[in-house]
């Protein structure tokens, strides 16, 4: 049945659950996988009732990389303009939560630093060893790693190709939250609380801190301005600050 639909959702509230279901290859990425994937983020980001997603793995494992078997037949699981796993090349414009369980290897892990924020269970592994099998991690680990940790680190870990554990992750700032238990309910824990938030500031909110690395800085304000200036005279702006005056849970609109 995985093999029929690789890629499960379901929306609770505004959280899109995007789950990887090739549990019996480990959720190894294969092109449907890749198709799945990439519905599923266009759903979020066209979804006006979504505000934040997850995407996790099915059977105990968050994904281990690319499909072996499938490349040697010659598929590649990747989509023009979408990149590796239908994602790291082009993430969500709304907020995304990698919940991780198990293995996040090769493919897994740069599926993972594609990826806003990352809630693991305390054994989780990461890594990207694909200089094990004589090739590269093309698909982002070679580019994100070295942004999102010390440098030399980086190295280290691309070079060797050996694993590192969530406690060692959090250490080096990649991942927000480690636990005991599921990632999946920690993540959701997450996700409540971004989702309980304004959605238009909170996707304005991350395209900021997305497009800003590349800023000169004497255009930072200006740009930022551009983005953020359409929020203040919102219908969510207004209802925010009414909401705080009269002491209850706001209704966002989205607008």
């Amino acid at each position: 049945m995985s093999e029929e639909t690789p890629v499960l959702t379901e929306v609770r509230g505004p959280i899109l659950i995007i789950t990887l279901n090739r549990p019996e290859a480990k959720n190894a990425a294969n092109l449907a996988l890749s198709k799945g994937v990439a519905a599923a983020i266009d759903r979020l980001d066209a979804d006006d009732a979504l505000s934040v997603g997850i995407i996790t793995g099915a059977g105990g494992t968050f994904c281990s990389g690319m499909d072996l078997k499938g490349f040697l037949k010659g598929e590649r699981p990747s989509i023009p303009g979408r990149g590796f796993a239908g994602l790291t090349e082009a993430p969500p414009k709304k907020p995304l939560i990698a919940a991780v369980d198990g293995y996040a290897l090769a493919g897994g892990m740069e599926i993972a630093l594609s990826c806003d924020m990352i809630v693991a269970n305390r054994n989780a592994k990461f890594g990207i060893p694909e200089v094990k099998r004589g090739l590269a991690a093309a698909a982002g680990g070679l580019i994100r790693m070295p942004r999102q940790m010390p440098i030399r680190v980086a190295m280290e870990f691309a070079l060797t190709g050996e694993f590192f554990g969530a406690e060692r992750a959090y250490q080096l700032g990649i991942i927000n939250r480690v636990t005991d238990g599921p990632a999946l309910d920690a993540a959701l824990e997450l996700a409540a609380a971004i989702g309980a938030n304004g959605p238009l500031a909170v996707k304005a909110s991350k395209q900021v801190i997305v497009e800003s690395r590349l800023w000169p800085e004497d255009q930072m304000w200006k740009k930022q301005q551009e983005i953020v200036a359409p929020i203040f005279v919102s219908e969510d702006a207004r209802e925010g600050a009414a909401a705080f005056a009269e002491k209850r849970a706001p209704n966002w609109k989205g607008k």
